[in-house]
Order: structure tokens, then sequence, then C-alpha cells
């Protein structure tokens, strides 16, 4: 009888215990913390320019110490994805030294990160990178609407449930789906990118009803502005979704978005009239997402309040227990950047790239075409204000000439379809007033990066014309006739040769289909790279501008060239 006793009496403890384990309190506080758009800043030093800088997740690392020190050990963490690119950090151990676990696996692992959404700079870097870095993170990489076109399932997690404080958190993260405009197939073969808005609309009820969750969290590497590129709010697969889900899809407490680089906290009223907040954390790890959520408990549900701001994590003290872990791994970056690859007899300036023919831009012309022995090359200011000095290149001047891991391509053109205007405007508001941003600074009309220009012809842009009837092209650069109907071969990265910035869909008028036509060849390295062995072959060089174009009249140019330099450069 006393056996019997006992064991009921170990039933009933256990019963209790888990019954007490999982009743949900009355009210809680709990703080969400956020990073987007890191881009490989991972160190106080920037790479690049060689000195050091106030912006990376060592900044991060410290306010998170801080807050640790200060009782506050049940935060989430989260990150919006486009972390594996955009420092040389990213492309040594994307690339190089591949043998270890990835430096960015490393650093997010070690800071603790409980989710991340997978964005299109992660997938730029290619199968090989983001499928090992995939197994090396110790959190769930989310992207709910990127298809296993083998399996029909999700080709990373989709969504994740994360307990604290004895609340039950879903988040569900999505890519922006515009990825086939911008990236080669072969970087994202085997995946498909489907519609936000339709994948929140899957998920979302099958999330609840299986996890029941007190707060649902969207994290999503996509901008808010819907309407970016031409796109609108009936455009299948925009690309910028995060807005359109927020007030279409029922069920969101938070979304984390991303992908556009800008800072938002916004609370919005979704079409079924409940409030949903927006937390867009800049990039590069300006700034870090606070949120703080309030639940109170209330007839079976919890009624949510939200604070959210954005922190300067460069204002935090640094984390001497990151510091040194990562130290070595910056000085091996540094020592393979420092690697010598030839010598520039003059400097070159990026400058001159927005307001006509540069040595700089048509540095990056020469390289294209000496590798894809094209008739035309196209290229743009990947880097308005960089600067290589003279004397010895090194590796790390390349990540200043070429910014990004363009691939290179080699397309056919009719002389019809070359693109046809590029002119530096500035962005206007209702009363015709030049716009500037949150930081005082102008802001361009488009983004610099889609301002072309070609060498290989020789053209002139007559400003006093109207838009779309400047560009009159007057012969190939070798003196040969150009020729509208005649077909030529063109180099052109693999962002724009494959649709991005609008220039062959918007401006040419091509479908996916047509783009896919007209290439004739794609090479298995970055544009960067061919740039580089262009330098080791030559060793020794002195940039020179090829002058294939001018604009006029030469007055206007004069003039106008004077006040848009002294708007990009001097004022501020």
């Amino acid at each position: 009888m006393k056996r019997l006793f006992f064991i009921l009496w170990c039933i009933c403890s256990v019963v209790c215990f888990f019954i007490s384990c999982t009743r949900k309190p009355d009210k809680a506080t709990l703080t969400i913390y956020c990073t987007t758009d890191v881009h490989g800043s991972l160190f106080d030093f920037d790479l690049k320019q060689n000195r050091p800088t106030l912006y990376s997740l060592a900044g991060v690392a410290g306010y998170l110490s801080e807050e640790r020190k200060a009782g506050d050990r049940e935060y989430i963490l989260l990150d919006g994805g486009d972390i594996l690119q955009g420092q040389p950090s990213n492309y040594y151990f994307n690339y190089i030294d591949t043998l270890q676990t990835n430096i960015t696996a490393q650093v997010l692992n070690d800071l603790g990160y409980d989710a991340a959404a997978v964005g299109n700079h992660d997938i730029e870097a290619g199968h090989p990178v983001y499928d090992k870095v995939a197994g090396e993170f110790h959190f769930p990489w989310l992207a709910a609407n990127a298809i296993d076109t083998r399996t029909g399932a999700p080709y990373f997690k989709p969504y994740t449930v994360l307990h604290r404080k004895g609340l039950k958190i879903a988040v569900l993260g999505m890519i922006t789906p515009g990825i086939p405009k911008w990236l080669p197939q072969h970087l994202w073969d085997g995946i498909e990118f489907e519609d936000m808005i339709g994948t929140a609309r899957k998920w979302v009820p099958l999330i609840q009803e299986k996890e029941h969750p007190d707060l649902l969290i969207g994290l999503f590497h996509a901008g808010y502005n819907y309407n970016y590129a031409g796109e609108n709010k009936d455009t299948p697969r925009n690309e910028n979704a995060t807005m359109l889900v927020a007030r279409q899809v029922e069920g969101f407490d938070i979304i984390v978005s991303g992908h556009d680089h800008q800072e938002k906290v916004e609370e919005i009223t979704n079409d079924a009239g409940h409030k949903v907040l927006i937390v867009d954390a800049r990039s590069h790890a300006r700034a870090l997402g606070k949120i703080t959520v309030s639940l109170t408990r209330h007839a079976g549900h919890y009624d949510k309040t939200y604070t959210a701001e954005l922190i300067d994590p460069a204002k935090a003290p640094r984390d001497t227990a990151y510091l040194r872990k990562f130290t070595p791994a910056l000085n091996q970056v540094k020592a393979y950047i420092d690697t010598p690859i030839g010598e520039f007899t003059e400097t070159l300036s990026g400058r001159e790239g927005l307001f006509g023919p540069s040595a700089f831009t048509d540095f990056i012309h020469n390289a294209q075409l000496r590798e894809t022995r094209a008739d035309v090359s196209f290229s743009t200011v990947l880097q308005m204000d960089a600067k290589i000095a003279q004397g010895e290149i090194t590796i790390r001047d390349m990540f200043n000439l070429y910014k990004y891991e363009n691939g290179l391509y080699l397309m056919k053109f009719t002389g019809q379809e070359i693109d046809q205007d590029h002119l530096l405007n500035f962005k206007k508001d209702e009363q015709g007033n030049i716009v500037r941003n949150p930081k005082g600074h102008y802001v361009l009309a488009a983004d610099y990066f889609n301002y072309s220009c070609a060498a290989g012809i020789k053209y002139t842009v007559d400003v006093s014309r109207q838009p779309g009837n400047r560009v009159e092209i007057h012969s190939l650069s070798d003196g040969r006739p150009f020729h509208a109907d005649s077909t030529y071969t063109v180099a052109i990265n693999s962002y724009r040769g494959n649709g991005g910035g609008g220039h062959l869909t918007q401006g040419v008028g091509w479908t996916k289909a047509d783009i896919n036509q007209r290439i004739l060849k794609i090479w298995d390295k970055d544009v960067r790279y061919y740039i580089t062995e262009y330098i080791k072959e030559k060793k020794v060089l002195t940039p020179r501008c090829r002058n294939d174009w001018k604009v006029i009249p030469e007055a206007w140019f004069q003039a106008g060239k004077k006040r848009d330099y002294k708007i990009m450069y001097e004022s501020h």
C-alpha cells in the first residue's frame, strides 16, 4: 500500500511539475534585439580603407555584454540577412580559407543569435558557401519562400520556435524573391523563390495551429517600399513586400525587415484592424534594433504593447573577450589583402565617373574587354568616392575598385538595344527642391550604381535633347561603323546582365527568357578576380581615360558638372 501511495505521489509530483513549468505568466516583459544587412562588418576595423571604424558587430557584442551584466539574459537576438558579403573578411573565409568554420558563423554563434533570415547577398556567395555556413550556424537560418525544386519543401528552415520567460515565440523567415532578376541561376540552382504574401498566408495559419505561439515575429530580408524599381502592390513576387505582408496577412505581431539599408520604427494597423510593429535597423551594424514587448494575460490571450528604438552600438564599451577571440582572424585577413599584385603610376579616383568619362571606370572596362574580347563593355560607378593611390597595388585596393562579387557575362545586343540614357539627376520633392536624406546628404533620383556608361563605342550625350533621345552613337572605338541593325557582343556584369537595375527589362523591354537567350557565356569567377588578374599580367600600369564618349553642349556640361560636383562631394 505504501509502495502504491509512493508511486501515485511521484506521478502527481511529475504532473504538477510540468503544469507549473508550462503555465503561462500573467504578465511578462520581453526584449528583442535585431541587426540586419551587416555585410561583413564584424570587426572594429574597415579592411577596405585600412583604418579603425566605430561600426561593427563588436559594438553589438559590447552592448549586449553590458545588458547581460545588468541582469537581462533572456533576450532574443535576430538578424535579417546579407551577412556573407561586404568585407574582404567575407571573401577570404568564403573562397580562400574554406577549411575552418566561416568567420561569420564563428561570430554570430559567439554572440548567441537565436535566428537569422537568408539574404540575397548570402545567396550570391554561391551554393558551396551558404550550404556550408548553414551547417555551421548554431541557430536556424530561415527562408520559408525559398523552395527546394526537388522536394517542394523550403530549402532552408521556414520558421523556428523560441521559449523565453514562459512564453512561446515563433519566428517566420522570408527572403526577397527578386533574386532571379539579379543573380545567375547557378548561384541558386535548385531553389525557387516564391511570393512573400502567398508564403505568409500559407505558413502563418500552420504555425498558429501547430505551435500556438504567444508572439509571432516576421524576420524578412525585404524592404518596406513596395513601389521600388517600378513595382507596385500587385506585382507578383514583389521584391520589397514587408509592408504588404504586414497589412494583408493577419497574425504577425512584429516584423523585423531589412534589405533596403533604411532605418524604420513604425507601428501600423493591418487590414484586420490589429497593430503590427515594423523595425528596420539600417545596415553594417550602424544600428541595433531594440524592441520591448509588454504582455498582459487577459481572457486566455495576451494583450501586447510595444516600444522600440534604434541604438547606436558605436557608443557601447567594447567586449574584450570578443576582441581577443576574433583578432587573430582579423590579422589573418589583413595579411592576405596586403599582398601586392602590381603598381599604378597615377592615382585613380571614382569621383569623375558620374559626370563623364573617367580613368577609374575605364579601367574596369578595359579588364572586361580584355577577358571577354567583346565589342562593347558596360559598367557603372560602383564606388563613387573611392580612390586608389599611386604606387603599389594590393588585393585590398581591388575591393575599393570593385565593390561587389558580380559575375561576368558576355551577351549579344543589336545596336538599337544599346542602353540609351544615363544622366545624373537628383530626387526632388513636390515643390521642386532637392531632397536630402536624414544625414543631410542629397539623394540621387536612382541608385548611383544604376548609372551606366559604355566602352568600345564612340558616342555623345546631348543634354539639350529630351530624355530618351540624348545618346548618339557614332562608331565603334576602332573607327568601324556602328549600325543599329547589327549584332554586337557586350561584356556586362551579372547583376546588370541578369536584369538588375531594370536596364534590360524596363529599358530594352526584354523578358527573362529574352535575357537568357542573349547570354553567350558566363565566367566562373567574379569581375574583381579578372581585374586582379589583369593587373598581375600588366604589372605596372598607367590608368588612362579612353574618352569614348562626351557630354554636349560643352558649356552646359561644365556648368552642370560644377554644380552637381559641389552637391555630391562638397555639400557636407
